[in-house]
C-alpha cells in the first residue's frame, strides 16, 4: 500500500511546502532551503521522506542534487481518493433515495 507512505510523507507541512515548490519546476537543495525556516540538513532528511515516498525524484547535476517530483508517486494516492471518492458518492446517492422515499 503504497499510498500509505505518500500519506504519511506529506502529513508534514514542511514536506508539503516543499512538494508546492517543486510542482513550480525542479530546484536544488539549497533553493528548496529558502522555502522553509529550517536547516539544509533537515531539508535533506524531509527530502529523503519524500524520495522513500516515491514522491521526488534526485539527480545529480555537478555538486549540487536537483530534485522533482515523481508525478508517478501520485498514482496509487490518486487511486486510492477516488475510491474514498466513490464510496462517498454512493453513500450519498444511498442516503438521498432514503430520504426520497420518507418524503413520499
Amino acid at each position: 500500500m503504497t499510498y500509505i507512505h505518500c500519506i504519511e510523507a506529506l502529513a508534514d507541512p514542511t514536506r508539503r511546502a516543499l512538494i508546492e515548490r517543486l510542482q513550480q519546476g525542479p530546484c536544488s537543495v539549497g533553493e528548496l532551503n529558502q522555502v522553509v525556516a529550517i536547516s539544509q540538513p533537515a531539508v535533506s532528511q524531509h527530502l529523503a521522506v519524500l524520495k522513500a515516498a516515491n514522491l521526488v525524484t534526485v539527480r545529480k547535476a555537478g555538486a549540487k542534487r536537483i530534485y522533482s517530483l515523481a508525478p508517478e508517486g501520485l498514482v496509487e494516492l490518486r487511486r486510492y481518493i477516488e475510491n474514498l471518492w466513490d464510496d462517498v458518492l454512493a453513500a450519498f446517492q444511498q442516503a438521498a433515495e432514503i430520504q426520497n422515499k420518507g418524503d413520499q
